[in-house]
């Protein structure tokens, strides 16, 4: 376990890293004793300084939700972080050059609530009742901390993932909402094109075999701190596709069927 002062000292290179878009080295070859839990957090930590200077909290991305991803890193089980209000981007924004590091784009179902979702031995049935409506969205990875080192070849592990508040950095939600009952979100699917070229494609049953359950895991896991989903805020659920780079000049295009479109442009 880290002590209280490497976990601050976690968080503020994490938050300098970001604000000075210049990326920090991996915090698990810094502390290789960290543990999940101690990434958690430094991730708390962190979000806590955000919401210190201002900015609100308006849910939670869910993250390693496929079989691929997870064994990429050697786990077994998803991972969280939280969204802000500054990550919110319109239906074919913009992003700003110097916004992010080095950004990547994913896509997923967003769950937009209706009322509070809490406890450790809820229901898929509970999630459905509690989600409000459901939207076709992007979401934007950025890494704060090296993707791998490049003296010792290692690449990033879980706790820096979660630490880096799982690579969290923005949210495109689409203009189309529908009640969750309308979707068969096992075979909602996305083709997702940069520069009108398809670069991935997948369907929602790559996320823990339906998206509600990365939603159920969620809850589930913050139940354990005493926490829950709130009324009003969005929950992305996982992604169906591997990430796509995002570089400088690039649109990225996801159609979701008769779901719906979401795109953005990278400046």
């Amino acid at each position: 376990m880290l002590t209280q002062q490497q976990l601050m000292s976690a968080a503020d290179a994490l938050d300098r890293a970001e604000r000075e878009r210049v990326q920090i080295d991996l915090l698990s070859l810094q502390y290789p004793q960290m543990t999940l839990d101690d990434a958690y957090a430094v991730q708390q930590r962190w979000i806590a300084q955000k919401k210190a200077s201002g900015r609100q909290v308006i849910g939670w991305k869910i993250g390693l939700t496929s079989k691929a991803m997870q064994a990429a890193l050697n786990i077994d089980t998803p991972d969280s972080g939280v969204l802000l209000d500054d990550m919110l981007f319109e239906d074919g924004a913009t992003i700003a050059a110097d916004r992010f590091i080095q950004p990547r784009v994913e896509a997923e179902l967003a769950f937009i609530m209706k009322t509070p979702l809490q406890g450790a031995h809820i229901s898929l049935t509970d999630v459905l009742n509690a989600t409000a409506f459901v939207a076709p969205a992007l979401e934007i990875l950025d890494t704060r901390i090296v993707r791998r080192d490049r003296a010792s070849g290692q690449m990033r592990t879980i706790v820096d993932t979660v630490s880096d508040n799982a690579a969290n950095a923005g949210i495109i939600l689409g203009s189309q909402r529908f009640s969750p009952s309308q979707l068969d979100m096992r075979w909602a699917g996305a083709i997702v094109s940069r520069n009108a070229v398809v670069e991935e494609t997948g369907l929602g049953a790559g996320v823990l075999n339906h998206p509600m359950r990365g939603v159920l895991w969620l809850a589930q896991r913050l139940a354990q701190y005493g926490e829950r989903i709130e009324a009003g805020q969005t929950v992305l659920s996982g992604s169906f596709i591997r990430p796509v780079e995002a570089r400088h000049g690039d649109t990225i295009h996801a159609d979701f069927g008769r779901y719906g479109t979401v795109s953005c442009y990278f400046a």
